[in-house]
This record gives C-alpha cells, sequence and structure tokens, in this order.
C-alpha cells in the first residue's frame, strides 16, 4: 500500500514558479513509478510527466517539456515537479500517483494505482 500527500500548490502570477512535493507512505516508494497529473473542471485528467523507479528515466507531455522538471529523492520518499515559467493554461489540480514496479515508462491514468488528494495551482495572467 502506498498514500500519497501533495503540497506546493499555490497561486502565482505568470512566469513564476511553484514546486509541488508527493510525499508517500510505505516502504513501496523505492519501486514505485511517480506520476503527475493535472485536471480542470469539465476535463479528463491530464499526463504531465513521470520518472520510473529503476533508472529515473523521465517523460514528460509535449505542453510542459523544457519548463517543468521531476525529480525523486527515494531517501525521503519524495517526488517533486519544479514549474517554471508557469502560464494561466498550466492552472489545475495536480495530482501525484504511483505504480508499484514494473519496467514501463507509464504515462496512461489507468496504470496508476495510487493517488493523492491533489493540489490547487492558478495562474494568473
Amino acid at each position: 500500500q502506498v498514500q500519497l500527500v501533495e503540497s506546493g500548490g499555490g497561486l502565482v502570477q505568470a512566469g513564476g514558479s511553484l514546486r509541488l512535493s508527493c510525499v508517500a507512505s510505505g516502504r513501496a516508494f523505492s519501486t514505485s513509478h511517480m506520476g503527475w497529473f493535472r485536471q480542470t473542471p469539465g476535463k479528463e485528467r491530464e499526463f504531465v510527466s513521470t520518472i520510473r523507479w529503476i533508472d529515473s528515466m523521465i517523460a514528460y507531455a509535449d505542453s510542459v517539456k523544457g519548463r517543468f522538471t521531476i525529480s525523486r529523492d527515494n531517501a525521503k520518499n519524495t517526488v517533486y515537479l519544479q514549474m517554471n515559467g508557469l502560464k494561466p493554461e498550466d492552472t489545475a489540480v495536480y495530482y501525484c500517483a504511483a505504480k508499484i514496479g514494473g519496467l514501463a515508462v507509464v504515462r496512461r491514468e489507468n496504470e496508476y494505482t495510487y493517488w493523492g488528494q491533489g493540489t490547487q495551482v492558478t495562474v494568473s495572467s
């Protein structure tokens, strides 16, 4: 079992930065793919980024490539999402997700087993 708690969301002006954190409980973090997704009202949850457990291979959505950076600290059971150059269209609830084991780089929402409660990010223009 993995429990996830996100933090770091807030209100920021366009062009600003935020760093989201997701702390995981349980021993499975070091063998878990960790992902970030986001969702706006009336829309499906959207893939943002993922980091593979075995070698920290990373993938990003095209919409955030070059602006967002995902990282993980296995000693702290924490995954981060550094968001720079924020745009109003980045406004969403951001969710952390975990999938234990496997080798594929995981982008699809339905492949993740555990989810956090979400943290709101609002970017004003």
